[in-house]
């Protein structure tokens, strides 16, 4: 990587930044390393990282609730409200943990909320281009009824366009969520960069890295997989997991040592 410019020095002219941070290339079986090191992270602050995991299984735990009660309404409504402010926000805190434990402080949760709080407006730009994405998955997702069999017990070869067309549907959006995502919200904590920036690094990195990302982007559903299996308690310990390698990932692959930091190390 290279060296940033001292502390008090002039850094950089934003304007004349280029477009995306480049990435380096990564081997297939990065993440492994990543979720090695989260769990370090995890275990060095198990107090903080499992605050942040309580609340995002009590976030999902919620959406669950409201969309049993009330309808896919419900649903839409606190998937929303989660993509826009909360999920990424919260997202923000388990990435300031880690950036804290690289600068051999102590975790504090005090500051790891004003890290969030400083970064809420590209947060919340990220947010809403995936409510964006949001809205026009569930209209993809009405628009496949008309695949759905008219009969009353369909036979196998009656459900397989059905299913199968909805699962391609499906995973291109998810792809769409993972590539903008996978890298940007690190970025936007990291360095003065601004959120339509760290999206498209994020992308570039993602389709520059596929079959690293491939496996990264299983192990996620798998994670996801388990936390739905045991009735979000697993969250509680997975999404902080994954929050901590998130960061990794983005140390081991995203070169953006031309951005000023946001914070310089010595900063309290």
């Amino acid at each position: 990587m290279q060296a940033e410019p001292p502390s008090g020095t002039a850094g950089p002219d934003l304007r004349e930044l280029p477009f995306v941070a480049p990435p380096r290339m990564l081997a297939s079986g990065a993440s492994w390393g990543w979720l090695r090191r989260g769990g370090q992270d995890l275990l060095a602050a198990p107090v903080q990282s499992l605050s942040y995991g309580v609340l995002l299984a009590g976030l999902g735990t919620v959406i669950a609730l409201m969309s049993w009660r009330f309808g896919l309404l419900a649903l839409y409504v606190g998937l929303a409200s989660g993509f826009v402010f909360v999920g990424p926000f919260l997202s923000m805190g388990l990435y300031s943990i880690s950036h804290q434990l690289e600068l051999g402080r102590r975790p504090s949760l005090g500051f790891a909320l004003r890290e969030g709080r400083d970064h809420l407006r590209d947060t919340l730009v990220v947010g809403l281009c995936l409510l964006i994405v949001l809205l026009v998955w569930a209209r993809a997702a009405t628009i496949m009824s008309v695949f759905r069999p008219i009969e009353a017990f369909p036979t196998w070869r009656d459900l397989v366009p059905y299913f199968g067309i909805g699962t391609l549907v499906g995973a291109l959006f998810c792809a769409v969520v993972f590539a903008a995502t996978a890298f940007s919200l690190p970025m936007l904590l990291d360095r003065r960069a601004d959120a339509v920036t760290a999206v498209v690094t994020s992308v570039n990195a993602t389709l520059r890295n596929k079959a690293a990302m491939l496996v990264w982007a299983l192990l996620i559903v798998a994670a996801v997989l388990v936390g739905f299996a045991t009735l979000f308690l697993g969250f509680v310990v997975l999404m902080p997991l994954l929050g901590h390698a998130t960061w990794h990932a983005y140390r081991d692959t995203i070169d953006a040592s031309q951005w000023p930091l946001t914070h310089e190390p010595d900063a309290d």
